[in-house]
C-alpha cells in the first residue's frame, strides 16, 4: 500500500505530549504538517497549540480529523486505551488511515493493533524511539520500525522530521522487539556509568576532569557523555522517566522468559531501578540510579 504523505496536504494527529512527544509533534508542524492533538493534560499541549495545532477531546476525535495518527504515551495499558478503546484512534479511523504508535510497548500489543487495524482497512506501524528528551528536541532520534515496509517507506517525510537514524526492522512488533534490545543495552551500561562516577567521587577525583580521560575512549558511551555531566551537576530531571524504564525492562524480561532466555544482567538492573523508584525517584531521569547506589554506600550525592 503506497500512501502519499505530503506536508501541507497530509493531516496528522498526535496523542501524547510528554517530555518527548511535544518536541516530536512540533517538528512535524514545523515541517508543514497540520496537526490535531489530544493529551490527558491540555496544559502540556499549549506549546503545540501556539504553533497552530488544533485540540481534540479524545483520541477518536483526533483520528476523525487526521490521515496519519501518532501516539507516544506511557504504558501498554495507555496504548491500548488510546488506540483500541471505544473512544480510541482506531474507532475514529477510516480505511486508508495509518496508526503509528511510538510508545515503547509490548510487541504482542503492536501485533494486536496491527491485526485489528487491518480488519478495518487501516494500516498500523510500531515505531518506538531512542534518544531521550535531547534527541527529541534536536530531531535526531533513532526510530525502530515494524509494519508493512511500503507503508513505512511512505511515512519517510514524517520520520525525517523527527529522527536521524530510521531503520525498518520487519513485520508488526519488530520495532518493539528492537527497542527491547536497545533498553537491555542501556540498562547494564547505566549501572557501569553510575558505579564508576561514584567510585571516582569517593576516591577524591575531580569528576569533570575524569570525564576528559574516559568519555572518548573505550569506556565511552552515549549515557556517559550525555547523562554523566547531569549526574555530576546533581541534575536528575527526566530525559526519560525511571518508572517508564522499569516498565520497559519488565517487558523485556517477560519476552525473554517467553523465549526461554536467562538475562541476569537485565534482572539486576530491573531490581536496582525498583530501589530507585522506592526511594521516591520514579519521575526522575534514569540517571537517578546514581542516587540509589550512593545511598547504599552512605554517600549523600546531593551535597557532595
Amino acid at each position: 500500500m503506497t500512501l502519499n504523505i505530503t506536508p501541507g496536504e497530509t493531516k496528522i494527529g498526535w496523542i501524547g505530549t510528554g517530555v518527548m512527544g511535544v518536541s516530536m509533534c512540533g517538528h512535524l508542524i514545523d515541517a508543514g504538517f497540520s496537526a490535531t492533538i489530544f493529551t490527558r493534560s491540555k496544559a502540556k499541549a499549549e506549546p503545540l497549540l501556539s504553533k497552530g495545532a488544533v485540540w481534540a477531546d479524545s483520541p477518536k476525535a483526533v483520528a476523525e480529523a487526521s490521515d496519519v495518527i501518532f501516539s507516544i504515551v506511557g504504558f501498554p495499558n495507555d496504548v491500548r486505551a488510546v488506540m483500541l478503546a471505544e473512544d480510541g484512534a482506531l474507532a475514529g479511523s477510516k480505511a486508508g488511515n495509518v496508526l503509528v504508535d511510538m510508545t515503547t510497548s509490548e510487541p504482542s500489543l503492536a501485533v494486536e493493533i496491527y491485526e485489528a487495524a487491518k480488519a478495518r482497512g487501516v494500516q498500523s506501524v510500531d515505531a518506538p524511539v531512542s534518544g531521550g528528551d535531547v534527541g527529541a528536541r534536536e530531531a535526531r532520534l533513532s526510530i525502530m520500525i515494524g509494519g508493512e515496509e511500503d507503508v513505512v517507506d511512505s511515512l519517510d517525510p514524517c520520520w525525517q522530521a523527527m529522527g536521524k537514524t530510521i531503520v525498518y526492522q520487519g513485520a508488526a512488533g519488530a520495532g518493539q522487539h528492537t527497542k527491547m534490545v536497545n533498553q537491555t543495552l542501556i540498562a547494564t551500561n547505566m549501572i557501569g556509568v553510575c558505579e564508576a562516577l561514584l567510585y571516582g567521587y569517593k576516591a577524591g577525583l575531580d569528576l569533570p576532569t575524569v570525564m576528559q580521560s574516559v568519555a572518548s575512549g573505550a569506556a565511552g558511551s552515549w549515557s556517559l557523555s550525555n547523562l554523566g555531566p547531569r549526574i555530576i551537576d546533581g541534575n536528575f530531571d527526566p530525559g526519560f522517566y525511571v518508572e517508564h524504564f522499569i516498565k520497559d525492562m519488565g517487558i523485556a524480561l517477560a519476552e525473554a522468559k517467553n523465549m526461554g532466555l536467562s538475562m541476569p544482567g537485565l534482572a539486576l538492573a530491573h531490581q536496582l531501578y525498583l530501589a530507585v523508584q522506592s526511594q521516591g525517584h520514579g519521575r526522575d531521569g534514569t540517571h537517578a540510579l546514581e542516587l540509589a547506589l550512593a545511598a547504599m554506600s552512605g554517600v549523600d550525592w546531593k551535597s557532595r
